[in-house]
């Protein structure tokens, strides 16, 4: 597998905690680059301070069963696969233990994605709707006990996100754990499109598999809440862990 990741040589700590992989694309739309640089720094930074290997590649071709075979936790900043044999290498490696964080549009999907396995990997959502343009929003963490968002309070403004609504919620599935909620008194939403309504999960888990959803990815301004940063450390080490085993510090 190539690394590309210019913030990273590839080699992390001597003895690493575990390993991560982040694929990301620089074709996509600008404020998803934009987004993936931000974060790429961040994560660059904590891996240093949590002795854990980060590797970063736009190399998605090299989504094989051979090339996640080394790799703890797998994160996708801002695109996901495009074809039959990454999908079914990432099924694998969900399906034997492997830990995934999704950002933003690495969840994207509609009638036309015919990826049913990875509708159900995310708890039976599927996009519906978002608000435009971008904006900040009052947010609610429904668990506090929750590794992920334990050192967070009970609400926080975030950052200008594009806020994806799915439907159904996932919250309706019995093996969904949702840990962050779109305030309903952000409604409504936008100015060109608006979220006028309904249950928006942003944050929640498949407690089937080792995984987190994130809806946070729309531009670098999502990596500038000291809160929101928290949590994405938070949830980077509670999945390297495979779901808590190892102690968030």
């Amino acid at each position: 597998m190539t690394i590309d990741n210019p913030l990273s040589d590839g080699e992390g700590a001597s003895s690493p905690k575990f390993r991560v992989l982040a694929l990301y694309s620089t074709t996509v739309e600008s404020d998803h680059v934009r987004f993936a640089y931000a974060v790429l720094r961040f994560f660059t930074q904590i891996a240093a301070r949590n002795d854990f290997l980060f590797d970063a590649t736009t190399d998605w071709p090299t989504l094989t069963e051979a090339g996640l075979a080394t790799y703890d936790v797998v994160i996708w900043i801002n695109d996901f696969p495009q074809n039959a044999e990454q999908r079914a290498a990432f099924e694998k490696y969900m399906e034997n233990g492997g830990s995934w964080l999704g950002f933003h549009v690495s969840a994207y999907n509609d009638k036309h994605t015919n990826w049913p396995w990875f509708v159900n990997f995310l708890g039976g959502a599927i996009f519906y709707t978002n608000n435009w343009p971008p904006l900040p929003a009052e947010l609610i963490v429904d668990d506090r006990e929750h590794p992920v968002t334990r050192q967070m309070p009970t609400e926080y403004t975030a950052p200008a996100e594009e806020w994806y609504m799915w439907k159904p919620s996932p919250r309706l599935n019995s093996d969904v754990k949702v840990l962050v909620t779109l305030n309903p008194s952000n409604y409504p939403l936008g100015t060109k499109d608006i979220l006028t309504g309904g249950d928006i999960p942003v944050v929640w888990t498949n407690t089937r598999y080792n995984m987190l959803y994130i809806n946070m990815g729309h531009g670098e301004s999502s990596t500038g809440s000291t809160i929101q940063n928290t949590m994405f450390e938070d949830a980077i080490l509670w999945l390297g862990g495979k779901g808590g085993l190892l102690a968030v510090e």
